[in-house]
This record gives structure tokens, C-alpha cells and sequence, in this order.
């Protein structure tokens, strides 16, 4: 598949970038930045073939997907625009920052029959796709709560100056909290209702409008309850290899798993055994881009479809929406 990026202001596009060049059923056809100093490190970084402007690109008929990974403010117009010239949109996460974005980009790829994909990557990890096994299984029993902790390093100094703009950021729920939203559908839970949900400014001393810490309490159908911390606060330094980076607690009728992605070893308790057991690792059968030309086929066996990031997005941004209340 033929696929142009537009937008390089966030690390998660150039992990893309290179995936896809690696992949065998993806070409690159050029790329576009309207920033000047992104475009010169994107270019330091390999990335070339360079649009004179977005609108090129999508005037390109050799070109089927548009892939983004720009300010996340304005990933939303980007995708209408790509998605009315025809194109297959496969983006950084988030979509989009505004639920009246979401629905132009929902019904323009219905209407069109066009994919929509965002990088809702845990899915594809060994860890998650075994949890998705062992409950799937039955094993855990009917889940009836999800704890969720998906906290990050804020990187004073280090991290664009546009995320601490509100309307280019959009949100730490709609950013690492839709991560943790996408794995309660995946696990096979249903939210409904938004219990409660808050943000505020707790580790951004110099950025006092920038609301780095997040909560949210979701209430599934069924009567399933997820609760969810997703906090800038992870100190500088210790970063992403902190042991507990992206935890999870999920208990069902008959188990419950705690674990994290920087672990080796995860173990599980059943009811009626003391001991714990030792999860078989999984791997998926597909990885992320081979599984985006599924959904751009339509096949029914997707691991994410265009349903599925547009429930996951939509969710996403009705929590958000309620922690601004």
C-alpha cells in the first residue's frame, strides 16, 4: 500500500516511519511537514520525498493512505481532508481532539468505505494478546473490575512546546488514557457510563494550565467497574523502565492477573488454588501494519478494525469531556 505521512512532531510517527519501511506490502511515497525545524529533524532522521504542501499530497492518485502524526490539534481537519480526497487514514494516536472531528472522520469513512486506524499498539503486544487468551479462555471467569495504570514521564525540557498548549494537546485522557480505553473493549468489557473523571496540574510547576494528571471511574455494561489513573508522574530519570509501567489489576468471578508491560514473569490466581500459575506467553498472529491491510480489506478478522478506533476514540473523549465539567 502506497502511504504518504504528514506530520512529524511526536516520536510515535518515526517508529511508524520505519516500520513501514521495513514492511514488504507498504511503500513510502514521500512526506509532508508544514514546520520548518520538524521538517529539517524529520529529515535528519531519513525521512524525505517532501510535498510542497498537504494538499499535494492528497493530489497525489498514487497515494492510499495518508499516515499522521502531527500536533494533535489538528490531526482531526487532516483526516477529513485526507479522507475526502479518497485516502486510508492510519494515525499516531490521537485521532482527533474533539468529538464534532470524530463524527466528520466517522462518517466520511463510512460513506467512502475507507479505514481509519490509529496506533492502538498494546494490542499487539505478547502481554496483552495473552491476558486477551487467558480471558477469552474463561479462566478469570466474568470480569467484574479493571484497574488501570498507565502513567508516563512528563520530560521537563524535552517535549515539544505545543503540549502544553490546550488546544494542539488536547487532554492526557484523550492521550494515555485511550491506550487503557481500547484494552477494556479488547478484553471484552463495554463502557457505559462516566462515574467520575478529573484533570489537573500536579507535576508542571512551570506550566500551570497544563493538566498532566488524569483519573476516571467507568461503570460497563453488565455492572463491570474500571477505574484508571493515567498521570504524568512518573519521576524523570526512572522513565519507561519502571518496573510497573502500564499496570493492570483485572478481576473476574473465578480469578484475577495483576501485571505490567516491563515484566518478565506474569502470575495469575484461580479460585480454589492458593498457588499461583504462570501465564503462557502468546505472541499475536499479525503485527500492527499487516493487520491495518486487514482492515482496509474489510476482513471480519481484523485485530483492530475502523469500529474499533472509532468506539476507542469516541469513548476516549466523552471521559475527557465529563472530567471538564
Amino acid at each position: 500500500m502506497k502511504t504518504a505521512f504528514a506530520g512529524f512532531r511526536h516520536d510515535h510517527i518515526f517508529v511508524l516511519y520505519d516500520q513501514m519501511k521495513k514492511h514488504k506490502d507498504f511503500e513510502i511515497a514521500g512526506a509532508f511537514e508544514n514546520d520548518a525545524g520538524s521538517r529539517k529533524a524529520a529529515g535528519n532522521k531519513g525521512v524525505g520525498g517532501w510535498y510542497p504542501s498537504y494538499e499535494a499530497l492528497l493530489s497525489d492518485k498514487s497515494v492510499e493512505a495518508v499516515a499522521l502524526g502531527g500536533v494533535y490539534g489538528e490531526r482531526g481537519e487532516m483526516a477529513v481532508k485526507a479522507l475526502e480526497a479518497g485516502k486510508n487514514v492510519i494515525a499516531d494516536k490521537p485521532l482527533c481532539t474533539s468529538l464534532a472531528e470524530l463524527e466528520k472522520i466517522e462518517r466520511l469513512a463510512a460513506e467512502k468505505n475507507l479505514a481509519v486506524s490509529c496506533m492502538f499498539t498494546l494490542r499487539f503486544e505478547t502481554k496483552i494478546n495473552s491476558v486477551k487468551s487467558l480471558i477469552d479462555g474463561g479462566a478469570l471467569g466474568d470480569i467484574q473490575n479493571i484497574y488501570i495504570g498507565g502513567q508516563h514521564p512528563l520530560r521537563y525540557g524535552r517535549r515539544p512546546a505545543w503540549y502544553f498548549d490546550g488546544k494542539s494537546y488536547g487532554g492526557v485522557i484523550n492521550d494515555l488514557g485511550i491506550h487503557g480505553v481500547d484494552l477494556v473493549y479488547y478484553f471484552g468489557l463495554k463502557p457505559g457510563r462516566v462515574l467520575a473523571a478529573r484533570e489537573w496540574n500536579a507535576y508542571a510547576d512551570k506550566e500551570k494550565n497544563f493538566l498532566d494528571s488524569a483519573q476516571f471511574m467507568l461503570e460497563c455494561e453488565g455492572g463491570a467497574g474500571v477505574i484508571s489513573d493515567v498521570s504524568y508522574s512518573i519521576p524523570d530519570g526512572v522513565e519507561f523502565g519502571l518496573p510497573y509501567y502500564w499496570q493492570f489489576y483485572i478481576w473476574g468471578k473465578s480469578g484475577v492477573i495483576s501485571f505490567s508491560l516491563n515484566e518478565k514473569e506474569t502470575k495469575y490466581y484461580i479460585k480454589g488454588d492458593p498457588a499461583p500459575r504462570i501465564l503462557a506467553q502468546k505472541a499475536p498472529e499479525t503485527d500492527y501494519l499487516s493487520d491495518f491491510l486487514k482492515a482496509v480489506r474489510g476482513d471480519k478478522d481484523a485485530v483492530l478494525t475502523t469500529e474499533d478506533v472509532l468506539r476507542s476514540s469516541k469513548t476516549a473523549l466523552a471521559i475527557r469531556a465529563e472530567a471538564l465539567r
